[in-house]
Parts: structure tokens; sequence; C-alpha cells
């Protein structure tokens, strides 16, 4: 077990696009991360770039929607470390074709997306939590989307009222459960050191939104990276894009 009193941070679905940039700024931070996806070589590949830059990132498979991936990586980050300070949520998917009316899109791509998107992010966090709580200020970042966001979906002014994005209810649906999840956490840990916030990354550039977007990745990972390295007077139980409260 590792004595090191640096900063230990675990970024799901880091091997790549977002995540990948999130596991970079917090590394330049002088944090320690531990890089994770569901696959070992393109794990292992991230991990390789970031430490031939000098930082400190370590591999770690991790695939969320498997409980013995999430059980065996828990045990691996005990051991290896013995405490997390930051959970990074990140990893999440868009399966459903954009294009179709809501009603059309097929129930198993409901059931796929939220095994990811919500379901093993509760058993991610649930796992890693005993840990979080040897930390001195533990934090949990929840990355959603302003497609969680209902208020914004009903508003005739916002991108999101519009039929592209319309045609995503699985997963608009899956990051508003996520928020959920985000208030009814922080309210158990509420009176602890440990801080549970969603954040919106933007509408960034990735493979998820094939490649569309206003947002490069750098500037996609910048609200994710804020409130991972949170001060301690920070919020919990929030919603937040940069410096700007979402509405729920």
């Amino acid at each position: 077990m590792s004595t090191d009193p640096a900063k230990t941070a675990l970024v799901t679905g880091a091997n790549r696009g977002i995540g990948f940039e999130i596991a970079r700024r917090l590394a330049r931070q002088g944090v320690r991360v531990l890089l994770t996806g569901r696959r070992r070589g393109p794990v292992a590949d991230a991990a390789a770039r970031l430490r031939g830059s000098g930082l400190d990132v370590e591999p770690l498979v991790l695939d969320v929607t498997d409980p013995d991936s999430v059980s065996a990586a828990a045990t691996e980050v005990e051991s290896r470390h013995g405490r997390l300070d930051i959970l990074v949520n990140n990893a999440g998917i868009r399966v459903e074709e954009y294009g179709r009316l809501p009603s059309e899109q097929p129930l198993r791509q409901w059931r796929e997306t939220f095994e990811t998107n919500l379901f093993g992010v509760v058993e991610v966090t649930t796992a890693l939590l005993p840990m979080i709580h040897k930390s001195e200020a533990g934090r949990v970042v929840n990355v959603s989307s302003l497609l969680a966001s209902l208020g914004t979906h009903t508003d005739p002014a916002s991108y999101t009222h519009s039929p592209a994005f319309k045609s995503l209810p699985a997963y608009s649906a899956s990051k508003s459960a996520l928020n959920s999840w985000t208030v009814h956490l922080a309210y158990e840990l509420r009176g602890t050191p440990i801080k549970v916030n969603a954040v919106h990354p933007g509408y960034t550039r990735t493979d998820l939104n094939d490649g569309a977007g206003d947002l490069d990745v750098s500037a996609g990972a910048e609200t994710s990276v804020r409130m991972a390295l949170l001060d301690s007077d920070g919020p919990s139980g929030t919603f937040v894009h940069m410096d700007t409260t979402i509405p729920w």
C-alpha cells in the first residue's frame, strides 16, 4: 500500500475523449491518476502516452457494466493506494440513432444505455466509497449532460429543443437519473468532507457526438477538473457547467 500523500484519482472511460483529457489535466496538477477503461490494450496504451510526458498515471481495467470487473478494480485500488481522493464517473454511451422519434427507439437501447450511464455509475461509486471515506477531502464528479436538464429540454430557445436531441430519450433520461443519484448521494454524505456534483461538459466534439460539437476536448474536460479539485468551501449536490448552474 502506498503511503505517498499525493491525491489519487480514478477516471472511468479515460482511454480516449473527454476522459483522457480529464486524466491528463488532473495528472498535470500533481494528482496520481488511475486511468480506466474496458479493454486492457487501449487502457495500457493511453496510460503509456501520458506517462511518456512524465505524468503519474496508472492503467486499470474497469468495465462499469461488469460487477466482477468493478469488484476487482476496487480491490486493486485498495491494495495499491488504500484510499481514493477523487472519482470521476465519466464513462458513458449513446447508442440511439439520430433522426428517430422518441417512441421509435428500441427498448433494448434503453436497457443498454442505463446499464452504463446509471447502474454502472452507482455500482462503481458504492464499491469505491469506503476508500473515498478515507480521504481527507473526497470528491465525486458525475459527468452528465445538458440533455439531463428537463428545464432546458422544454426551453424552445435551447439547442436541446430540436428533433436531433429529442431522438435521444434513453440517453437524456439516463443522465437525468444520474443527476438524481448525485443529489441523493450528496444528501447522504452531507456533514462529511466528501462533495458530490454533476457536471455538463459542454457540447464537445467526441465520438459520442459523431464528431459534432462546439468545444474541443480540452474545454470539455474543464468543468470536471474544476469540480474534482474543489476547495473545502465548494458546493455539493449541484449541476454545473463552468461557472453556471444548470437547471435540473
